[in-house]
This record gives structure tokens, C-alpha cells and sequence, in this order.
């Protein structure tokens, strides 16, 4: 059968995830290979270096660099506290006096006699990585981290913003074509992975952000919608970093697009399981999407199938205008160039539309539904 190598996106009933949880720096790993872990337990820790506070101690103190450290209460490796005097000095027999004190808790790195400042690293910032999905860990990467191993289902989407959170799932609307509005979140959505269908407005997204909803996962939103929630525009894609409270997951795209209904109905079939949901977001090499995991009980067969490979029968959803968002399944994988609009010859495919018509469109110009 013939086959065609695309980008895709996975819905999937049951399927076999690995998390690589690693820290930046490293540390102390905290569970052991075969443990059973929650999303919420902490699997490994480290301490950032703070950051450096550089005092002018030759100015403050109206002296040569090399009579500073004279002057000096501290020494190279003391702790300090905020507003604690650090260096003293006197003139005029004693009548007019300086004292300089620390602007930060740390630690005196530096002092030097030749630039005249002491360098203050500030006390370190404790990290900490969670499991992120209820699984087992399976691999101990000493003082990095560990691979976590959990059978779930898995949603990807096409855009999100904010980082990592968990949250029981609450499907908010009867269809995957209804629209999410403020009427529909409330006190009981706290801490919640709601659902939505093809809209989210923007007064429903600051309502969930106000009352503590953990995500918002749906179809579509407005580009206006999102530069609102963020604050500033969105550029270059490259999210998950964001302090926003709420996470959002956008499955299908911008504008108001139904959510796919196998990605509806499947959602839907696991209302009040523990999710795990992460906005992050990267469109450009390394392509990053945002992602729901529902952990599964036992330990069903994964779905074996070949990430970024299409064939025919399979679902794809058309990224390109007019059919924007629109999915279809492939019918023919013709081996041949066509030529399209700009002069170029490029790799096409054929596919059903829901109405039962057919088109054929550039291979480009769509992704599939790994499912």
C-alpha cells in the first residue's frame, strides 16, 4: 500500500507514553526504577545559582579599592542578610561614618581589590521536577532525572500556552460544534480540565483563569482571544512558559472550528479521570505540541502506529484555506508531481470530504491523525 511521509498530530484511545523528566542542573533524583508514581510526585531536584548582586564597595565607602577590604564586616564565602552591614568606615577622627549594608540575602562570592566591588550571589532556587503522569518510573538517569512509563490516552493539539498541570476532566458542552461561553464555568470547574467544542470566548477563558480552572481545552479560538489572554502577541510560537494559572490546549486550530469528533468523544469518554495537560508549543524544528494524557489503568496494548507516515484510508486533517480545518481520509497517494498554482511541482494526495466529494491538494497541506 502506498505511503507518504506527513506531519501529524495523535488521538489515541490506548497507547504507550515515555516522559523523559529531567532536570536542567543536576541533582538528586528521588525515586528509584520501578517505583509507581502520581503526575504530582517530585522525581528529582536541584538548586539554581541565584543571581549575582554587584555592590561598588570602593565608591560607597570613599576609599581605594585596595583599602576596601580593610573595611570589610564580611569575607569571601560569609552569608549575609538583607540590610546586614557589610563594611564600615570613618574619617575625620571618627565624625563622619559609612556603613554599606547587603541588598539581598546570599552569599559574599567576590571581593575585589582590584575593580573595587563585591560580588553577592544570591541564595540558589530550588527546582523541582515532577512526574507529570501517573506511570512507572523505568529508567533512573542518576542525578538527571527518570523516564516514566504510563499506558494512556493521548490528544495532541495544534497550539497551547501555559505549562504542566493535572486536573479531573469536565466536558462542559453536548457537542463538539458548541461554543464554550462564561455561563457554562463555574465554582465547581475549580482545579478542573474542562471541555469545550469549536470556541472559547474570551470572557469564558478569563472566568476559568479567575476561578482557578487547572486547563481549557478546545476547538478554536480567536487570534484577538489569545493576544488578550496573554497580554502581549504571541510572535513566534514557542510557548509553555507562560504564568497564566490556566492552561489552554487548541486542537484544531484559530477561528471558531469544531473540535474533531473523535477528539470530542473520546475526551468526553473519560469525564472525571485525572488528566495531565501541557500547553507547551513549539512550530519551527524540534515541533513541540500540546498535549492531554490520560493515564489508564492497567496496562492495555499500545496502538502501534508509525508517527509522521500516511496512508491510504487514513484521517488527515487540511491545514491550508479553503478547506481549513476540515478532515478527511485519503483515497490515493499518487507517486507523480503535480503541478500547483505557483509553478511549482510538488507530491499530492487525494481525499474524501465529509459531503463525499473529492479533492486533491498538496501533501504539505495537510497532517495527520495518528490515531
Amino acid at each position: 500500500m502506498a505511503h507518504a511521509y506527513t506531519p501529524g498530530l495523535q488521538v489515541t484511545a490506548h497507547t504507550t507514553l515515555r516522559k523523559e523528566r529531567i532536570l536542567p542542573l543536576k541533582g538528586e533524583v528521588l525515586a528509584k526504577e520501578g517505583d509507581q508514581v502520581k503526575g504530582t510526585d517530585i522525581v528529582a531536584r536541584t538548586d539554581l545559582p541565584g543571581d549575582i548582586d554587584i555592590v561598588n564597595m570602593a565608591y560607597e565607602l570613599g576609599c581605594e579599592p585596595k583599602e576596601m577590604k580593610a573595611k570589610m564586616t564580611v569575607g569571601e564565602g560569609d552569608t549575609v542578610t538583607e540590610g546586614q552591614v557589610i563594611a564600615k568606615s570613618s574619617s575625620f577622627f571618627g565624625l563622619f561614618k559609612r556603613e554599606v549594608c547587603a541588598p539581598s540575602d546570599g552569599t559574599v562570592e567576590t571581593i575585589s581589590e582590584i575593580t573595587g566591588k563585591v560580588l553577592i550571589r544570591k541564595r540558589p532556587l530550588p527546582v523541582e521536577v515532577t512526574a507529570y503522569i501517573d506511570g512507572t518510573v523505568v529508567e533512573v538517569r542518576p542525578q538527571e532525572g527518570v523516564v516514566v512509563e504510563s499506558p494512556a490516552a493521548f490528544i495532541q493539539g495544534i497550539i497551547g500556552v501555559g505549562g504542566e498541570v493535572h486536573g479531573p476532566i469536565r466536558v462542559l458542552v453536548d457537542a463538539p460544534d458548541a461554543m464554550l461561553v462564561p455561563e457554562m464555568v463555574d465554582e465547581t470547574c475549580a482545579g478542573a480540565v474542562i471541555v469545550g467544542g469549536r470556541l472559547v470566548t474570551a470572557e469564558a477563558l478569563r472566568k476559568a483563569q479567575s476561578l482557578g480552572v487547572a486547563a481549557v481545552v478546545v476547538g478554536g479560538i480567536h487570534d484577538v482571544d489569545l493576544e488578550g489572554y496573554l497580554g502581549y502577541s504571541l510572535g513566534v510560537a514557542i510557548t509553555g512558559h507562560e504564568e497564566l494559572g490556566t492552561t489552554l490546549v487548541v486542537t484544531e486550530g484559530f477561528g471558531e472550528i469544531p473540535m474533531a469528533a473523535r477528539t470530542f468523544e473520546l475526551l468526553r469518554s473519560h469525564e472525571g479521570r485525572m488528566a495531565s495537560c501541557n500547553g507547551a508549543t513549539q512550530i519551527r524544528a524540534g515541533v513541540i505540541r500540546p498535549e492531554i494524557a490520560i493515564p489508564l489503568e492497567g496496562a492495555p496494548e499500545a496502538v502501534a502506529a508509525a508517527a509522521g507516515t500516511m496512508s491510504i484510508g487514513d484521517t488527515v486533517r487540511i491545514i491550508r484555506e479553503p478547506s481549513f480545518g476540515v478532515l478527511a481520509q485519503v483515497t490515493d497517494l499518487p507517486p507523480e508531481l503535480i503541478a500547483i498554482p505557483t509553478g511549482a511541482k510538488v507530491r499530492a494526495l487525494t481525499v474524501r470530504l465529509p459531503d463525499g466529494s473529492e479533492l486533491t491538494l498538496p501533501r504539505a497541506n495537510v497532517e495527520v491523525i495518528v490515531s
